[in-house]
């Protein structure tokens, strides 16, 4: 039973092999061709990927070189039309060529045509010239003088009445426009001023304490009038003492010292000079403040310490009752107003409005006009050029070297001469009348003159027989320039001469 068992054993695991093989064998066939059978339909996808990807390039090629070949077409056909428009141009520019050589012909036959005429016409007047002397039995000269004589005679009203039409009609715009700037400038700068005069009042608490200040035989007042240099009033004000003096300055000093005598309540000759001395002192740091006060008013900061100290000293100066800084003050904010509507260097201007009279603050203790002193402080204390330009000719001691002079010049005019400005006194005014008319008299032809309307205008008859149109043009001028050159004055003076002839005939 064994063996048997043992072969059919075998023979079934053979057979069980056998039959995994066979079937294992199929599954692998059935595998493989699907394998192959999805092979194939990647292989035909990725045919059909390819041909297709193919196909979009090649439309993409054709595109671009149809977009490149039109483009081609694009520029090339620009080009032909560039260069068809640069041989017209070409063509243009040789027509005008053509022109411009026939031109230049037509031009040198002309110059030779003038030449000629030229050298006709210079022999011509040698000619004449000849004839004339021969003539006239005159030289070139005389004859020249002649023939300018003979024309004047006989345009003579033509000339005048030209002349003066012209002068007018130039004057009146020029005065219109600087009359505009003027008065806008003034009506901005709107600022009070009254003339001072020549005394100050000292009030006092008590009337006894002018005998205190009298002294015994009057030994304080002589003191404090030798020490101050003014003259002190005491009968005619109660309750006050008048203080008398030109200067500004020392009745300052003498009204300070009093004030520090009364305080102290010892008032002996020593005292006095003390006291004096003390009000100096304190003055001269007060005149300092009042100098750098005044810079800042009207906008200047870069002035020396010394210059700012002269300054606050003009404080204490006048000028026909017109407070000097504060008429140099006035005169900065009015040149400033000048020079921007001119268009010019307005701190410049400013600056040597404010510093013109800079030479009053020393002029009574070194000689020497006020503008010479004032150019030297300038210098030394190393003010710019343009500056002193600007103010060196407000009194026309100097030429007009700048434009900023001209506007600092008539800011000074018109400063002095604004209504309640200064006070002239009535021998002043009668002088500078008499003036006028001495200078107009002078003149050969003028048979009367007279200063009227308060000495601004100036009337002058002549002779009709001695001075003609022409003349009397030239004999305004003539004494204007006199009355500017001899003559100070505030303002502008008219000069108007008058020709008036009369023609009288009898009828018998």
């Amino acid at each position: 039973m064994e063996p048997l068992s043992i072969v059919a054993g075998l023979a079934a695991v053979c057979f069980g092999v056998l039959s995994g093989y066979v079937i294992r064998d199929r599954r692998s066939r059935a595998g493989l061709g699907r394998a192959e059978k999805k092979a194939e339909e990647i292989e035909k996808k990725a045919q059909r990927e390819a041909q297709e990807k193919k196909e979009d390039a090649d439309r993409a090629i054709r595109a671009r070189e149809k977009e490149l070949y039109e483009s081609i077409r694009a520029k090339e056909n620009h080009l032909n039309i560039t260069q068809e428009r640069l041989m017209k141009q070409q063509d243009a520019i040789e027509v005008q060529a053509a022109l411009i050589r026939e031109r230049e012909e037509e031009i040198r036959r002309a110059t030779s045509q003038i030449e000629e005429q030229r050298r006709s016409i210079r022999e011509l007047v040698e000619t004449q010239s000849q004839k004339l002397e021969q003539i006239a039995n005159l030289s070139p000269a005389a004859a020249k003088e002649e023939l300018i004589r003979q024309a004047r005679e006989k345009h003579q009203e033509d000339l005048a009445m030209t002349l003066q039409k012209m002068f007018k009609e130039r004057k009146d715009e020029i005065e219109k426009k600087g009359l505009e700037i003027m008065v806008t400038a003034l009506q901005r700068y709107a600022r009070g001023h009254v003339a001072e005069a020549t005394t100050s009042f000292f009030p006092l608490k008590d009337e006894d304490l002018k005998g205190k200040i009298i002294g015994r035989e009057g030994r304080n007042i002589k003191a404090i009038e030798r020490a101050t240099g003014v003259e002190l009033v005491i009968d005619e004000t109660p309750d006050s003492i008048m203080i008398s003096s030109f200067d500004p300055f020392r009745r300052e000093i003498a009204y300070m010292a009093l004030e520090k005598l009364l305080k102290d309540g010892r008032i002996q000759p020593a005292k006095i000079e003390e006291k004096v001395e003390e009000a100096r002192q304190e003055l001269e740091v007060r005149m300092h403040q009042i100098g750098e006060a005044a810079a800042n008013e009207v906008g200047v900061f870069d002035l020396p310490k010394e210059l700012i100290t002269l300054l606050g000293r003009l404080h204490f100066r006048t000028s026909f009752g017109q407070n000097v800084l504060t008429h140099s003050i006035e005169m900065a904010h009015i040149v400033a107003m000048i020079a921007a509507e001119l268009k010019l260097n307005v701190a410049v201007a400013k600056k040597g409005a404010l510093l013109h009279d800079i030479g009053k603050a020393i002029d009574h203790d070194v000689e020497g006009t006020h503008v010479d002193l004032g150019k030297k402080l300038l210098k030394k204390y190393g003010v710019e050029e343009a500056v002193i330009w600007a103010m060196q000719s407000h009194h026309d001691d100097y030429p007009y070297a700048s434009p900023e002079s001209y506007v600092v010049t008539a800011a000074d005019i018109l400063s002095a001469g604004r209504p309640g400005a200064r006070r002239g006194t009535v021998e002043n005014y009668i002088r500078r009348l008499a003036d006028l008319e001495r200078i107009a008299s002078g003149f050969p032809g003028v048979r009367q003159s007279y200063a009227v309307n308060a000495g601004r205008e100036l009337r002058i008859f002549v002779v009709p027989e001695k001075i003609d149109d022409f003349r009397a043009l030239e004999l305004a001028r003539e004494v204007a320039n006199k009355i500017q050159s001899e003559l100070k004055y505030p303002g502008e003076i008219k000069v108007n001469v008058i020709r008036e002839l009369r023609a009288v005939e009898y009828a018998r």
